[in-house]
């Protein structure tokens, strides 16, 4: 159910509550009880972002964890906090990226909408390449200094990127990233080209997002033919269903065949990966953080995922590659 971080001593569920749905998708006393069901049953691990709830407003989902710690004393102690930095907050020209004075300043932010004082892990949302490493570590090691952020971690990071990152804090000689958190599933499957090499290289975690690729590999077919289809009938899922149809039919088909729910297979392969630390789950509803549970003890067979293999190949083997990374 735990294990640690990377190559810190801190320990993680293998399962990270994802949040992004809270605030349009998730009512704030629905959030509230998804968070006190999945801290009751060892989820420890909690993810956000500044930018989270911007259906209603950015900011909007860290608020409403504050809300919740503020709930009961203990809760704080016992989450591993991660938030994230980078993307656009507002309008203003300095209002977004990995300037020094963007870091601090939200980090300041978020510490206020989540009422605390310190962040377990503070990610970069994704990759500036306009700011010198020098100029991020300086914000980042000042703000660990101050005791306002435990680790440093990267979301949506190429490999080269991390290697990057962690030349440029030996040279500080500072602990530099901990942890990578990025798009891996069986239709997404280029992070093992470079991605999670370097992250196991460098001793970082594996964070997954987007376990079941928007809920494509979560019985898509199924629920739209019993019209129960939420997030799987919008966004990338529907792109990719297009393209890979007969794939995620033929995969549907084997789950079926072997008793299986496709949203614990699709979640169970990635949590046995090699490298991978731990997938988030973004839960509507109490029923979704169970089902996610039970991929923790499910053993897929040898011949079960050489099956998956060739339904939905690795990069290596003809399977799609993107167009760029992601920027």
């Amino acid at each position: 159910m735990h294990t640690q971080l990377g190559r810190t001593g801190l320990r993680v569920s293998r399962l990270a509550l994802g949040t992004v749905n809270f605030g349009g998708r998730v009512e704030e006393p629905e959030a509230h009880r998804l968070m006190t069901y999945a801290l009751e049953r060892g989820i420890n691990l909690f993810d956000t972002a500044n930018t989270y709830g911007w259906r209603v407003y950015k900011g909007y989902t860290e608020e409403v964890i504050g809300r919740w710690l503020a709930g009961s004393p203990s809760r704080r102690d016992q989450v591993v906090l991660c938030t994230k930095v980078g993307d656009p907050m507002g309008d203003g020209v300095n209002d977004r990226g990995l300037s020094a004075r963007n870091i601090i300043s939200a980090c300041e932010a978020s510490l206020r909408r989540l009422g605390t004082d310190h962040i377990d892990l503070y990610q970069m949302h994704h990759i500036d390449r306009t700011v010198p490493w020098d100029e991020i570590w300086q914000a980042m090691d000042q703000l660990v200094a101050q005791g306002k952020v435990r680790y440093v971690g990267s979301s949506n990071f190429a490999g080269w990127d991390l290697a990057a990152a962690q030349e440029a804090a030996r040279r500080r000689n500072s602990l530099g990233l901990v942890s990578e958190q990025c798009a891996y599933n069986l239709v997404t499957r280029h992070p093992e080209l470079e991605i999670i090499p370097a992250a196991r290289a460098y001793g970082l975690g594996v964070l997954v997002w987007s376990p079941l690729h928007g809920g494509l590999l979560g019985g898509v077919l199924g629920k739209l033919r019993t019209n129960s289809a939420v997030k799987s009938a919008q966004g990338r899922a529907v792109t990719a269903l297009a393209e890979r149809r007969d794939a995620v039919e033929a995969y549907e088909k084997l789950c079926a065949d072997h008793g299986l729910d496709p949203a614990v297979v699709g979640m169970a392969w990635t949590l046995s990966r090699p490298g991978v630390t731990a997938a988030v789950t973004g839960p509507r509803t109490p029923d979704h953080i169970d089902g996610a549970l039970s991929a923790l003890d499910l053993s897929l067979p040898e011949s079960f995922t050489a099956r998956l293999d060739e339904l939905f190949p690795p990069v290596a083997r003809g399977g799609s590659a993107p167009d760029c990374w992601l920027s």
